[in-house]
C-alpha cells in the first residue's frame, strides 16, 4: 500500500501539516505507528481525510479556531556563523569526489554549524566541536535516534503562542541587550521547559536537541547584533520577536553517526575515519567570545555573567588555534590522526590583515607538517591545483590542503572478548592476503570481530547467529565509553568483586598464582543469578553479560538449554589488559561504519555488493569441537551450504576468503578437500596454526592444517 510523508500528504490534501496532525489528534482518522514510533500515512488515511475535508468543505482558510497555528521549518544552514563553509560546499565535495577513493566515514572535527558534515549525509559522519551550542545542534541534525516529529511540532507551536510575564535567568541578565525584555522572558521559560520535559522523560535526547536547536536558531535570527555577541547595538527598537521554526533533519541518516563535544586534539587519537576534515580557527578571534550567549543558553547552567556584553567565564573553551600555540597544536593534531585522507581548510591571510585577522599558521608550517604525514595537494577555490614549492596565490582565498596519508594502516587491536576461535593471533598472516581496495566487507561469522575490526575498510557488516554476542557488541557501539565504564566500575562495587588494577592482590588476601576465584565466587554467583532473572534484554542486560564474561572461567560466552549463563567463576578480574582492550574496541566500533546482524549465513543477502566488495567466512570448524560448536551447532549440511554460498559469491564476481582446517587431531575434512579440488581457480593458502584459546577442554596434540581459501 502506498505511503506518504506528512508533508506529502498535507500537500496532496491542500492543508497545512499542523492541521493534518490536528485532524489525527481529534480522531478524524486512525493511523498506524511503525516500529520506530512514526506515523504511517497510507492511502487509506488519505481517502478518509479527503472525504472528511470535502464533506465539511474545509480548507486551510477555515480551519477551526482551536487548531494550531501554521509553523515554519528550518534547515541546517539557516544560521549565521563566522567562517561558515556552506557556500564552499561544491568546492569541498568536488575535491573529495575527484581525489579521494572509497570514502565511507567522514569526520568533521571542528564542525561549527555542521555545514560540511551535512554534505556527506550519505556517509557515516563523526562530528565534533568544543562548543556545546554547536554539539547539541549536531545531535539534532545527525543523530540517528528516532524522534516524534509530531511531538516536536506540537511543542514548538505551543512555545510560539506563549506570553510570559514572569522574570527568569534570561530576563534578569539580558533584558534589553541582545533581546527585548519580553523575548528574554520567553527564551528563559522555553529553555527551562525543554530541560524539565527531558528530565521527566516526556522527550528523548534527540527531541531535546531539536528543541534547543530550534531555540538557538530563533535567537540568532532576531538578535540585536551583527551576527555575534561581542556587543549589542544600543538605543534601537526591537522590531523582530522570537519565533521558533521546526528543524528538518535529513530523514535517512547513518545509524552509526557519532557526535562529540571535546577538545579536538584530545579526540583525534581516539577516532578513525577515511576522511578527516579540519577547519580550525584561523586567527585571534575566539569563537566562545563571539557566541557566549548561545553557549550559555545551550548549556543552561545559569552562570554569573559580567561586563557590558554580559559574558560568562569561558576559560575552558579557549582554543590554542587562536594563539601563538596554534602551530604546535596543529602539528600535534596531525601526528595523532588516523585517516586515509586529511582535508584542511585554511585561508591565505597569514601576513595580509591586521594582527587580529592574520592567520596563526603559516603556509610553510602547514606544508611541512602535512608533508610528514603524506603527499600534499593544494587547491584554490577555482579547483586549480599546484604542487609543493610552486604556490603563489596572492588574493585572499580559501584553500584546501589535501594530505594523502602515507600507507595509513589501522593499528591492529584485539577484540574486547576472549572469544573461542578468535583469529587475532593469525591476523599477521591473513590480513596481508586480503584485498586492499574493498569498498565494503562482510564478516560472515564474526565471533568476537577480531578480523572485521582490523580489515582495511571502514564499512563492515558483522554477522553472527549468536544473538547474545551480537547484542553485546551492538551495545558497545551504541553506548558511550563513559557510560560503559561507569556502569562496570559501579557494578564491581555493587557485587563486591575484586579490582586488582586499583587495589592489588594483597587487598583481597589473594595471590596471583592462585587467582581471585575464591574471593569473587559469592559476588559472581549473585551477579549471574540477577542476570539470569532479567526479563528484558536492555543495555544493562548486555553490560551484565560482559561483566559475567570478564569474571567467568576462561572468559567464555556460554548458555545452557534454558537460556541461562552457566559458567563458573574464573581466576581473573577486570584487569588493566582487559580495560585497555575494551577501551580500544569501543573507540574502533564507534569510528567505523559498522552494522551488526544475527542472520543465518544463508540469509545474508549478496545484493548491493560488487566486485569491489569482500566477504570473509570463518565458520565453526566441522572437525573440531569448541563452545560455539556444541550441541550439533555445525553439521555436514551446514558445511555444504556454506561452500555453495561461496560459489554463488564467486559467480557474482564478489571476492571471498574462507578460514578453515583440512586436518585436525587425526580427522580430515573430506567435504572441504573435495570442494577445493573441484574448484581449481580457488587457492588454498596454508597458515601456521597458533591459538591459545581454542578447544580448551581438549589436548593440543596432533597435526592441524589450517588454510585460507580465496577466489582472487
Amino acid at each position: 500500500m502506498m505511503s506518504y510523508s506528512a508533508t506529502q500528504l498535507a500537500k496532496k490534501l491542500d492543508i497545512s501539516r499542523s492541521y493534518l496532525y490536528y485532524l489525527k489528534d481529534n480522531g478524524v482518522v486512525e493511523v498506524e505507528i511503525n516500529d520506530n514510533g512514526r506515523v504511517i500515512w497510507n492511502e487509506e488515511a488519505y481517502q478518509k481525510l479527503s472525504e472528511y475535508i470535502k464533506k465539511n468543505k474545509a480548507d486551510s482558510s477555515d480551519e477551526p479556531k482551536d487548531a494550531p497555528k501554521e509553523y515554519k521549518t528550518t534547515k541546517i544552514n539557516n544560521r549565521r556563523y563566522l567562517g561558515n563553509k556552506y557556500k564552499l560546499l561544491p568546492f569541498i565535495t568536488g575535491v573529495v569526489e575527484n581525489e579521494c577513493k572509497n570514502i565511507n566515514t567522514v569526520a568533521d572535527i571542528f564542525a561549527g554549524t555542521g555545514a560540511v558534515a551535512s554534505a556527506f549525509i550519505d556517509k557515516k559522519i563523526i562530528t565534533n566541536d568544543i562548543m556545546y551550542s554547536n554539539y547539541i545542534c549536531h545531535v539534532a541534525w545527525f543523530s540517528s535516534e528516532h524522534y516524534s516529529e509530531e511531538k516536536v511540532i506540537k511543542i514548538i507551536t505551543q512555545y510560539n503562542n506563549l506570553e510570559i510575564t514572569e522574570d527568569n535567568y534570561m530576563s534578569d541578565n539580558f533584558s534589553n541587550t541582545y533581546f527585548s525584555l519580553d523575548d528574554c522572558r520567553k527564551i528563559g521559560f522555553i529553555r527551562q521547559d525543554i530541560e524539565d520535559k527531558f528530565n521527566l522523560g516526556y522527550i528523548n535526547a534527540r527531541e531535546r536537541a531539536l528543541l534547543i536547536t530550534s531555540l538557538l536558531y530563533a535567537m540568532d535570527k532576531i538578535a540585536n547584533t551583527c551576527g555575534h555577541y561581542d556587543a549589542y547595538r544600543q538605543g534601537v527598537e526591537f522590531e523582530k520577536h522570537l519565533e521558533l521554526y521546526v528543524p528538518q533533519p535529513e530523514p535517512d541518516v547513518n545509524e552509526n553517526n557519532v557526535c562529540y563535544n571535546m577538545d579536538t586534539n584530545e579526540l583525534a587519537p581516539e577516532i578513525e575515519a577515511d576522511l578527516i576534515y579540519i577547519d580550525p580557527p584561523y586567527n585571534s578571534r575566539q569563537y566562545c567570545d563571539a557566541y557566549h550567549l548561545l553557549e550559555n543558553v545551550a548549556r543552561w547552567e545559569k552562570p554569573e555573567v559580567f561586563g557590558v556584553a554580559r559574558k560568562m567565564d569561558r576559560t575552558a573553551l579557549k582554543s590554542d588555534y587562536c594563539t601563538q600555540k596554534a602551530t604546535v597544536a596543529f602539528e600535534n593534531l596531525i601526528d595523532s590522526i588516523h585517516a586515509k585522507y586529511i582535508l584542511l581548510s585554511y585561508n591565505n591571510m597569514s601576513n595580509k590583515g591586521n594582527d587580529r585577522s592574520n592567520a596563526k599558521i603559516s603556509d610553510d608550517d602547514i606544508m611541512k607538517i602535512l608533508s610528514k604525514k603524506g603527499k600534499v595537494k593544494v587547491f584554490s577555490e577555482d579547483y586549480k591545483a599546484f604542487s609543493t614549492g610552486k604556490s603563489d596565490i596572492q588574493a585572499n582565498q580559501e584553500r584546501l590542503f589535501l594530505c594523502i596519508c602515507n600507507n595509513e594502516k589501522k593499528e591492529v587491536i584485539p577484540s574486547a572478548l576472549n572469544y573461542t576461535g578468535g583469529k587475532y593471533k593469525l591476523l599477521s598472516q591473513i590480513l596481508p592476503l586480503f584485498p586492499k581496495d574493498a569498498d565494503q566487507v562482510v564478516d560472515l561469522f564474526c565471533g568476537g570481530c577480531n578480523v572485521g575490526i582490523n580489515v582495511d575498510c571502514n564499512k563492515v557488516l558483522f554477522n553472527d547467529s549468536n544473538e547474545y554476542l551480537m547484542g553485546l557488541l551492538d551495545t558497545f557501539r551504541r553506548l558511550t565509553k563513559e557510560e560503559i565504564f561507569d556502569w562496570i566500575y559501579k557494578s564491581i562495587d555493587k557485587y563486591g568483586l575484586s579490582l586488582v588494577s586499583k587495589n592489588g592482590y594483597d587487598f583481597y588476601n589473594c595471590e596471583s598464582s592462585k587467582g581471585l576465584g575464591e574471593y569473587n565466587k559469592a559476588g559472581y554467583n549473585k551477579l549471574r543469578g540477577d542476570f539470569n532473572k532479567k526479563a528484558s534484554k536492555d543495555n544493562e542486560y548486555y553490560l551484565m553479560l560482559y561483566l559475567l564474561i570478564v569474571y567467568s572461567f576462561n572468559n567464555q560466552l556460554r548458555f545452557n538449554r534454558k537460556g541461562e549463563f552457566n559458567l563458573p567463576v574464573g581466576k581473573r578480574d577486570f584487569n588493566s589488559k582487559m580495560q585497555g582492550k575494551l577501551e580500544a574496541f569501543i573507540d574502533r566500533v564507534k569510528s567505523g561504519d559498522y552494522r551488526f546482524t544475527t542472520d543465518d549465513f544463508r540469509n545474508v543477502s549478496m545484493e548491493d555488493y560488487t566486485d569491489k566488495s569482500f566477504f570473509y567466512a570463518d565458520p565453526p570448524y566441522l572437525i573440531t569441537c569448541a563452545t560455539y560448536n556444541e550441541q550439533a551447532g555445525w553439521t555436514e549440511n551446514d558445511e555444504k551450504d556454506l561452500l555453495n554460498y561461496l560459489e554463488e559469491l564467486d559467480k557474482k564476481g564478489i571476492r571471498f576468503a574462507l578460514s578453515n582446517v583440512l586436518e585436525s587431531k587425526g580427522k580430515k575434512n573430506v567435504i572441504l578437500s573435495e570442494w577445493i579440488n573441484q574448484n581449481k581457480k580457488f587457492k588454498a593458502i596454508p597458515l601456521n596454526y597458533d591459538y591459545t584459546n581454542s578447544n580448551y577442554h581438549t589436548k593440543k596434540d596432533g597435526i592441524t592444517k589450517e588454510v585460507l581459501v580465496v577466489n582472487y
